[in-house]
């Protein structure tokens, strides 16, 4: 890779939620080029064969690096890192990096009782990887599937960004909004008590818990009001776009990169981000959030979603492909990457 041409970054996902991961490398790579690719004509994975996810990863991986150029991949999916991470790095001769190892591994930097929670969709869970990751590293990871909150997200039933890191917390909401905000804050609650009343059975006493779905980071600052006092919150978005940087880093400064087509050494993934440190007031945890101020404090709102100007400079390259669906992902797609996702291409990758 010459010097003076910008790397192409490729990012992939089974939907749009990986926009999240996205937006986080665009804040700390803001000069590299990225080609996006949601297969939104086959989604959920979630409902498919071990063998069909990986036939479509693998394809989709192809068409970021055979067509669009991609240097680098950031496989943006939990499910297809779960299950098809293996058969990307097969199918390409690029370096490829899936959300879930660096997820644990800025989860072991962050814990100090060594037990980890773990929320995600069914798919991730059933998997099992992230609880396999943590063990790996030596911690405990206790997993539950929240089916409800990609929903949520996707009806918009969540703060609203202008709302969460402008002026207050009330600006911009209705009264519907609030109530909506009220739902999903009471469904991430049920959640959490039923997790850590689980961990708590078990003996354990976990101080961390890693957000496994890409769609969870737009419920950041409502998660963060309903966790117990003192507990960190990872963002494995977040996570794995450090540990891109840092393999980023090491090739610039000439440092053996990792073996092409190969999963990035662990080690490179160990640090986490400085946000996921935040925690809730316990007051705050307590209520079922009637009022949305008490929701999202302007300051934790602030941590969890940098200014719109940050995270996209007016240099940044991003072409956005999707298998269907083009409208809906040109219409959600900006929440999840937080500035316009522009004309989204539509392209087939066959059966």
């Amino acid at each position: 890779m010459s010097q003076s041409t910008p790397p192409t970054i490729g990012v992939f996902d089974s939907g749009f939620g990986g926009l999240t991961v996205l937006r986080a490398l665009i804040h700390r790579l803001p000069h590299a080029r990225y080609a996006f690719l949601g297969d939104t004509a086959r989604l959920p994975y979630g409902s498919k064969s071990r063998r069909t996810i990986a036939r479509y990863a693998a394809q989709s991986a192809r068409f970021l690096v055979n067509e669009q150029g991609a240097e680098f991949l950031v496989i943006a999916c939990n499910t297809a890192s779960a299950l098809a991470l293996d058969a990307i790095q097969e199918a390409v001769s690029v370096p490829v990096l899936g959300v879930i190892e660096p997820g644990a591994h800025a989860a072991r930097a962050a814990s100090r009782t060594g037990d980890v929670l773990v929320i995600a969709t069914d798919a991730t869970v059933q998997s099992h990887a992230y609880a396999a990751a943590c063990r790996a590293l030596g911690l405990q990871g206790i997993e539950k599937a929240c089916p409800l909150l990609v929903p949520l997200v996707e009806e918009g039933w969540n703060l609203p960004p202008t709302t969460t890191r402008s002026v207050g917390a009330h600006a911009g909401l209705t009264p519907p909004q609030a109530a909506q905000v009220a739902v999903t804050a009471e469904v991430i609650r049920i959640y959490l008590a039923e997790l850590t009343a689980e961990a708590a059975a078990q003996g354990l006493n976990p101080d961390t818990l890693v957000l496994g779905c890409t769609h969870y980071p737009l419920l950041r600052p409502l998660i963060e009001a309903a966790v117990p006092p003192g507990m960190k919150v990872i963002d494995s978005a977040e996570a794995a776009a450090e540990a891109a940087v840092q393999i980023f880093n090491g090739r610039a400064s000439g440092q053996e990169e990792p073996n092409r087509g190969r999963r990035p050494p662990a080690a490179q993934a160990a640090s986490a981000p400085p946000q996921v440190a935040a925690s809730a007031p316990p007051q705050v945890a307590a209520s079922a959030l009637p009022q949305v101020a008490e929701l999202a404090p302007p300051q934790v709102a602030a941590s969890a979603l940098p200014q719109v100007a940050e995270l996209a400079p007016p240099q940044v390259e991003i072409r956005c492909f999707a298998t269907d669906s083009v409208e809906k992902f040109e219409r959600l797609g900006s929440r999840f990457l937080e500035r316009p996702v522009g004309i989204v291409e539509l392209v087939d990758l066959g059966g």
